[in-house]
């Protein structure tokens, strides 16, 4: 299964594309999305979506998972990043993508084995898990691979699996 992680932003999108095959990972692109700061936020948007459009075109894959919106202290930025992620999930159902979604505590549970985990304990466990030689320059980047990893770790579920069998 190839998975399209998602670390949805206004300024930076973080993506990771990744393989989970056997149990395994391989790493197949990961990078960021940036929009120039001062631009109207309808050109913005345009830009995430035809660059997400083209990702999905090359690399084909079959689900996307994305992270859910969580504001703790910056509320200035809440109704940009909703916007991006609107857009993001519009791209996602227009190109035929499953999306799931998580919490940064699930990320960090299914990636760490701790929800509280600091972002330097993620950012190791992904190049640990996708045996990356350098780990990702951005934390959009890295939260992106996080979350397809998590995704890898649920859809993998025999919890779910039974859950899914039992309806």
């Amino acid at each position: 299964m190839i998975i399209l992680g998602i670390d949805p932003g206004i300024a930076i999108v973080g993506y990771g594309i990744i393989e989970y095959k056997n149990s395994r990972f391989v790493t197949l692109a990961h990078g960021s999305i940036q929009t120039p700061a001062h631009t109207d936020v309808e050109a913005r948007l345009e830009m995430i979506y035809n660059e997400l459009t083209d990702l999905i075109k090359i690399y084909h894959p079959e689900e996307m998972a994305i992270e859910e919106l969580f504001f703790n202290t910056n509320h200035t930025t809440m109704v940009p990043v909703a916007e991006a992620r609107g857009v993001i999930l519009l791209c996602a159902r227009q190109n035929g993508l499953h999306v799931a979604e998580y919490t940064p505590l699930q990320v960090k549970q299914s990636v760490v084995g701790y929800g509280k985990a600091v972002k330097k304990q993620v950012m190791h466990m992904v190049s640990l898990l996708l045996r990356l030689e350098q780990t990702p320059r951005l934390d959009d980047t890295c939260d992106a691979l996080a979350i397809a990893i998590c995704h890898a770790n649920c859809t993998g579920s025999r919890v779910r699996d039974f859950h899914n069998a039992r309806q």
